[in-house]
């Protein structure tokens, strides 16, 4: 099997591996990149993409449930869910034949396939060797594989982006980021939504009190919530689910169309064959550097969701896939900077958060002031009949920096955006109280969720 020889070989076409194309094909280095489904991964294909065109049907729904407040007479809304799942791939549809036309046009070698490691400077594809002076995993990631019994009858995300039925009853193991953004929608469209979570909080990595907040909304729409749930088995009775759950340590039985996994993702690297790369890694957490670089390898780079110490979103991705090129280009250099990196929960409303949660912020020792608001019955909200609209804001009380911010309604996915600025650039709580902001509109709140105007 002959060699061939590479500047860079990309193992995945997702936006981290796009990401690492730009500067490299800009200083002139040959680049292959190695993917095994549609370019562009997970994001714009199977995830947050399509996911968004269910979640505007999901607001539509809302804005009708709100209507009577603003003395409008409707009738009840009828959801063509197959149509919507058709609009969905409809508006996808076009999106690997872009970027494959450009990494045409980058004149990126696309080489359909698995790429494994067989030594640490070679990959294999198929029948082809690829010896590459930089190696860049950027594989993305995969559902969390739980350890259920009956784990087999449970689908993912990809599945439910898929099946143009509409079940009756869903119930999702795990309560993530997928279980919430998804059991909003199905809720609202008219399934019954169960979400069973291990740990005693949804989302645990989030602020607490914006997680309640959240929380209670999500109930007000008729979802079912447990947590400190151990999901014993999931078993197949008479053409639907059962799944045996306990908490409180009294055992439970659910009866539902679909049981979906909703505990996550972790980085999609087993397949590697890391150890030929002498890719040093615990699991599904490769060691890196603080150039996104192997720690045993220095000829492998790591962006994306294979990143274990950086959240998995599309936009984090692109942004460690531009590092990852920079570094490759001029030398490890450039490390990136995730302060002021806002997240949302694409719920509806949002729930939306940049920096450190209150809880973080008094471990490490701060001198926090923090300025929590139910803003529901100021002018804004009520224009607006917003069922929850929530803000929390934290502020070191010696800099007057903010350290985090969380939103729960009232436009919070832009919001937060404002904040993460903030914390990037040293902005303080002052100086965002003395901005001017158009009025009416939900940033004017701004300097009174600060505590004054």
């Amino acid at each position: 099997m002959a060699r061939e020889t590479f500047d860079v070989v990309i193992l995945g076409g997702g936006n981290a591996g796009i990401g690492v194309t730009g500067p490299v094909r800009r200083a002139g280095q040959s680049v292959a990149m190695i993917e095994a489904s549609d370019l562009g991964g997970t994001c714009p294909n199977r995830g947050c993409t399509p996911k968004k065109v269910l979640v505007a049907a999901g607001q539509a729904l809302h804005d009708i449930e709100r209507a009577a407040v603003h003395h409008i007479a409707v009738g009840r809304p009828r959801l063509d869910w197959a149509a919507l799942i058709d609009r969905e791939k409809d508006i996808i549809k076009d999106i690997p034949a872009n970027l494959t036309r450009a990494m045409a046009r980058r004149e990126v070698e696309v080489i359909k396939g698995f790429g494994t490691f067989v030594s640490p400077n070679t990959i294999c594809v198929g029948d082809r060797l690829l010896e590459g002076r930089h190696i860049v995993i950027a594989t993305g990631s995969r559902p969390r594989p739980l350890p259920i019994l009956g784990a087999e009858h449970m689908i993912t995300s990809d599945d439910m982006l898929s099946d143009r039925v509409l079940p009756t009853s869903v119930i999702f193991v795990g309560g993530g980021v997928i279980a919430l953004e998804f059991g909003h929608v199905y809720a609202r469209a008219g399934a019954a939504v169960t979400i069973l979570e291990a740990l005693p909080q949804l989302l645990p990595t989030m602020d607490a009190d914006a997680v309640a907040q959240l929380r209670a909304e999500s109930e007000r729409i008729g979802m079912k919530i447990e947590t400190g749930v151990g999901v014993r088995c999931i078993e197949a009775v008479g053409g639907q689910l059962r799944v045996i759950y306990t908490h409180d340590g009294v055992e439970y039985a659910a009866v539902t169309d679909r049981v979906v996994n909703g505990a996550g993702r972790v980085a999609n690297i087993d397949g590697l064959d890391l150890a030929a790369g002498g890719v040093e890694h615990d699991n599904s957490r490769i060691a890196i550097d603080q150039y996104l670089r192997s720690r045993s390898n220095p000829r492998v780079y790591v962006c994306g969701d294979a990143v274990p110490i950086s959240p998995q979103l599309s936009p984090i991705a692109t942004y460690e896939g531009d590092i990852v090129g920079r570094n490759i280009v001029a030398g490890a250099k450039h490390m990136p900077d995730y302060a002021g990196m806002a997240t949302s929960v694409y719920t509806v409303p949002a729930l939306a958060a940049v920096g450190v949660t209150e809880t973080t912020a008094r471990q490490a020792g701060a001198t926090i002031d923090v300025h929590v608001n139910d803003i529901r019955d100021w002018f804004s909200a009520r224009s607006y009949a917003e069922t929850v609209a929530w803000s929390k804001v934290i502020v070191d009380r010696l800099s007057d920096c903010i350290l985090g911010a969380h939103f729960v309604g009232h436009g919070g996915q832009e919001l937060i955006n404002i904040f993460g600025l903030a914390i990037k650039f040293g902005i303080t709580a002052s100086q965002l109280r003395d901005s001017v902001y158009a009025y009416p509109t939900f940033s004017a709140d701004i300097k009174h969720m600060l505590g004054h105007a």
